[in-house]
């Protein structure tokens, strides 16, 4: 429940006491405003009243005002019966007879003690991101805050001391109750009255079952129900017509472009075609990213509930709203639809695609841009608002990705100048609501105002995609007649989530599968590495068919691997540059010296330009989204995968095409008795910017096609081969045609770490099981090649990445162990595998074997796996004398920002306690056996710490123990004590009570995330 004005506020904006008063009945006005000499309680009968006759005198004072006026009308007369429904419960309250009018003028009067509570206290507004009964809950607390106060005054009366403590309770109790259920029977009412009002409310729940919502789960369907109840009091503007009628003539296109469809398909219309998608609401704060969403944030199926709240609210036109997704989730879809959707009476919808508006512009000059493309003709932004004749501007700012992605520019701010502009407008009465679209990658680049509404779209799930399949194959079935085909399969389709779940890629299984039913006659154990092949070499094939047809099967083979030759190429641009996109000046000069004459650029016709190499390598791809943006004139773009799988499987192939060559090579030298060293220029090119293990998806990937691509003796001759120049990795390499490949700015370290560290991985891959220290070093002695290896890690440690070195250490694992009374490393390909402490690098060391104090094995150790990486000794001796902790309370052994260790050791080894390490102990300990051990050590030190400061330790801790009698324990410590004050005793037994009574009152996540990537700034790699 949003809290947008204080009661001040609210009367004002319907027109001050005297104007309010003409909305209410003597003594409820009386009652509002302390005007007068009036019996507030002997004024009852007069009170009940003042709902039916406020509320019907409200809709007649409303007619005719904007939309945003209306709005704002409305949010006032909530404050309205927020305050009366308290003031008539306390005309209820019997008890309250006794005061005098004197006593009520210096509470309710004009310079009552009441009056800065009553006037300043924020009023609560049912919001769109919450569902009722929540509502009813914050409303209950804004009782129990005015109750609290009015206590405060009454402990100053004769009255007081008169009566005794059932009377008091009865009031401070009985009060906030029985004001909430006449607050509830006014808004109900207020419900009834005002359709806009209905819509702030979330009761799907209790209105309609699942799939009752989900049948109007089409195109947006429900918002023009909920928003058309709204009775019409203006006609269409005469100057807009054709922007109304263009927006709504968007839900009979076609949901995607023709031109990428087989001749004499059907195109699903939006308006059918279009399913709401799931998403989760998240109240932004600026404690966190807006991508970083809790996963406790629920997923919803309501947008229509939540746009029609948001949209009928005064937050609309303060702060805009966020609207996050992948690319092909919808978030252009969606403002198309919605702007079709908006009762034109009441909204004036307006999309302006950012792609399209200068970049450097500032939000008026892009708005009036839009408004130029939406109108074909010149019209300003406040001739716009005027012509809309009432109706609130609903402006849908699509694509604020693009600004950053093409332009490259700094536009952190931009959604505060975005808040700072609807500010500015609806002081100068042109109020409009402001929706922006982004993809959800990107959107930490932008400060978001504190108090924002982001909704980030979701996947989705089973039923809604049955419900996209079952709507293509209803539109289709002519064309699956007609060329005696099968429908799209819904198993088949649930089989690829990964694709399903996003609407744009279901299209793409969709369009796969009606060219000869692909995508059933794939088998159902299909690798998900053959999946991806297929796919992408059957659009690279129809993509070939359409700019040369007729080519023999031979040549068209050779055109379709060439063009997967360069897609593989612009997902290393990607790669090698840590993004999931790609400038089109970046990937130019990447294909000028990785694949030079390859894609030359085509001649231009008519007034039509050459096309740049990388824009004849995207070509028509239904998979590649391109993002564009305008600067000095310029249309600058990048290009992305609609699917970040589709770059990793790239990488992968192309990376496993060069090491099949390379193993053909190394055959055929091997076959003739004749020394081979093939050039590893080009790989080397690839792999040394960015370490593989970083994308999990492409390991798996390459995994795959070593195995199915090579046969075993070209495997073995492949890791020879790689050991070989992982070896060499740090010798001075011989001048290549690659070297002005430079998609990043690298130090020659950091590529050496780099090329190494993908060598070793590929080395294992080949063998498919674990190699040796000495095979990868090419060394006989094992001793030696340990030292080398420790070397090596410490210029990964150094060089990578901090987020490439985590990836590395949790894809391989590395084993120690005695051979033949010889220390051994090897190497292996093993995620997240179970490790034995035993295992640790000194136990490993010859003669007899020591144990560790603590036995421990685990499958999530981090650290254990990095210290057996590293072969680092010292880390395992600190590792080893913190296993008991490790064992018992917490395996993470995270330290920042304060290493709870430390303090742990600190509580329980120093002789002299401290309150203040309690407190962040308690606060802060990331398990529950961590706050069971310091409760336990709170227990002896209450004895000696002073009263109220253990008080309010046990009140820390029970916001958060759920376990058995701790506070309890502590409780009765202090209770022992003669020197404890009896408050303090009282206290701290009730804070036991509660702790027992009300078990997990604050549940316990179980541990604090790890130190991620970027989490400390500047920071590369400790």
């Amino acid at each position: 429940m949003r809290q947008l004005l204080t009661y001040r506020d609210a009367v004002a904006l319907l027109g001050g006491p005297t104007a309010v008063t003409g909305l209410l009945d003597k003594g409820s006005s009386l009652a509002l405003f302390g005007l007068g000499e009036i019996d507030l309680f002997d004024a009852r009968g007069e009170a009940v009243r003042l709902g039916d006759t406020f509320l019907r005198r409200t809709r007649d004072k409303i007619k005719g005002l904007s939309r945003y006026d209306t709005t704002q009308r409305l949010a006032a007369a909530h404050a309205v019966i927020v305050m009366v429904a308290y003031l008539e419960a306390l005309a209820e309250m019997d008890v309250l007879r006794e005061l005098t009018l004197e006593d009520q003028r210096r509470i309710l009067g004009t310079d009552g003690q009441m009056r800065s509570v009553t006037d300043n206290l924020t009023m609560p507004i049912p919001d769109a991101g919450h569902a009722y009964e929540h509502s009813v809950k914050v409303v209950l607390i804004h009782y129990r805050v005015l109750t609290n106060a009015l206590l405060h005054v009454l402990e100053g009366l004769a009255c007081w001391d008169r009566w005794d403590e059932t009377t008091r309770s009865r009031l401070r109790d009985d009060t906030p109750v029985r004001a909430l259920r006449r607050y509830e029977e006014l808004f109900r009412r207020m419900v009834a009255e005002f359709p806009e009002v209905a819509c702030w409310i979330d009761r799907a729940d209790h209105q309609a079952t699942r799939a009752e919502v989900r049948k109007l789960g089409h195109g947006l369907a429900g918002i023009e129900r909920r928003l058309g109840a709204i009775p019409q009091v203006r006609g269409l503007p005469d100057r807009l017509i054709a922007l109304i009628t263009s927006n709504q003539a968007a839900l009979r296109r076609p949901m995607l472009s023709s031109t990428r469809t087989p001749p004499g398909m059907t195109l699903p219309a939006l308006e059918q075609g279009y399913i709401d998608p799931q998403y989760r609401l998240h109240l932004h704060s600026n404690l966190h990213a807006p991508e970083e969403m809790s996963a406790q944030v629920e997923y919803r199926d309501d947008l229509t509930s939540v746009l029609a709240a948001y949209l009928t609210q005064p937050l609309s036109a303060e702060l805009p709203l966020l609207v996050l997704g992948q690319p092909g989730a919808g978030k252009s879809v969606l403002t198309r639809v919605l702007a079709a959707r908006l009762p034109a009476s009441e909204f004036l919808p307006l999309r302006v695609e950012l792609r399209g508006v200068p970049a450097d512009a500032d939000v008026l000059a892009q708005i009036e841009y839009g408004i130029r493309a939406a109108l074909d003709e010149d019209m300003s932004w406040p001739d716009f608002v005027h012509a809309g004749g009432g109706a609130l501007p609903v402006v849908m700012l699509d694509g604020f990705d693009e600004l950053l992605q093409a332009t490259g520019v700094n536009q952190s701010d931009y959604l505060e100048r975005v808040a700072e502009f609807q500010r500015t407008q609806a002081e100068k009465g042109r109020a409009l609501a402001v929706i922006v679209t982004s993809r959800t990658a990107v959107a930490d680049r932008a400060r978001v105002p504190e108090g924002s509404y982001v909704i980030r779209l979701e996947p989705f799930d089973d039923d809604q995609i049955e419900q996209w399949v079952t709507v293509w194959n209803d539109a289709n079935q002519a064309y699956f007649r007609g060329r005696d085909l099968q429908p799209l399969p819904l198993e088949k389709v649930l089989a690829v989530p990964k694709l399903a779940g996003q609407p744009l890629l279901l299209s793409l299984l969709a369009l796969y599968d009606a060219d000869a039913n692909a995508l059933r006659l794939m088998r159902e154990d299909l690798p998900e590495a053959e999946l991806y092949e297929r796919l992408l070499h059957g659009f690279a094939a129809r993509e070939v068919a359409k700019t040369r047809p007729g080519l023999p099967d031979d040549e068209l083979e050779r055109a379709v691997e060439d063009e997967l030759l360069r897609l593989s190429v612009t997902a290393f641009a990607m790669f090698n540059r840590g993004r999931q996109w790609i400038a089109d000046a970046d990937l130019d000069a990447d294909l000028r010296v990785l694949l030079p004459g390859s894609g030359e650029k085509s001649e231009g016709s008519g007034f039509r330009r050459r096309l740049t190499q990388a824009e004849g390598v995207i070509g028509g791809f239904f998979f590649i989204h391109t993002t564009q943006a305008l600067r000095d004139h310029e249309r600058l773009r990048t290009y992305e995968f609609l699917h970040a799988t589709f770059g990793e499987y790239l990488v992968a192939r192309l990376v496993a095409r060069e090491l099949a060559d390379m193993a053909e090579q190394l055959a055929f030298a091997e076959s003739r008795r004749r020394p081979a060293t093939p050039d590893d220029g080009f790989l080397h090119a690839l792999l040394s910017f960015a370490a593989l293990a970083g994308r999990a998806p492409t390991v798996d990937f390459l995994a795959h096609r070593l195995t199915s691509d090579l046969t075993e003796d070209r495997r073995e001759i492949l890791r020879r081969h790689l050991c070989e120049l992982f070896a060499r990795t740090l010798q001075a390499r011989p001048g290549s045609a690659y070297d002005a490949y430079q998609p990043t700015r690298a130090d020659v370290t950091a590529r050496c770490a780099a090329y190494a560290a993908n060598l070793m991985l590929l080395a294992v891959l080949a063998a498919g099981g674990p190699v040796t220290g000495a095979e990868l070093f090419g060394s006989a002695q094992p001793e030696h090649a340990n030292e080398l290896w420790r070397r090596m890690t410490r210029l990964w440690h150094s060089q990578l990445t901090r987020a490439e070195w985590d990836a590395l250490i949790r894809t391989v694992k590395v084993r120690h162990e005695l051979r033949d009374g010889v220390r051994t490393l090897e190497v292996t390909f093993e995620r997240d595998a179970e490790i034995d402490v035993a295992d640790l690098v000194f136990f490993t060391w010859p003669g007899e074997r020591p144990q560790p104090a603590r036995g421990m094995r685990s499958s999530g150790s981090i650290p254990m796996r990095e210290i057996a990486f590293r072969d680092d000794t010292l880390l395992g001796h600190l590792y080893a004398a913190l296993l008991p902790y490790a064992a018992d309370v917490d395996p993470t052994l995270e330290s920042y920002p304060r290493s709870p260790v430390a303090l742990l050791l600190d509580l329980l080894l120093s002789e002299t306690p401290h309150t203040g390490r309690y407190a962040v102990a308690l606060a802060e300990g990331p398990t529950w056996k961590y706050v069971d051990q310091v409760l336990r050590r709170l227990a002896e030190d209450a004895r000696v710490l002073p009263g109220r400061d253990v008080l309010n330790l046990m009140r820390t801790a029970a916001r958060r123990w759920s376990g058995p009698d701790r506070l309890q324990r502590i409780h009765e410590v202090l209770s022992a004590r003669p020197d404890v004050d009896e408050r303090v005793k009282v206290q701290a037994g009730l804070v036991a009570g509660q702790a027992e009574d009300e078990p997990r009152l604050r549940p316990f996540d179980g541990q604090f995330s790890a130190v991620l990537p970027g989490d400390v700034p500047g920071d590369r790699q400790s």
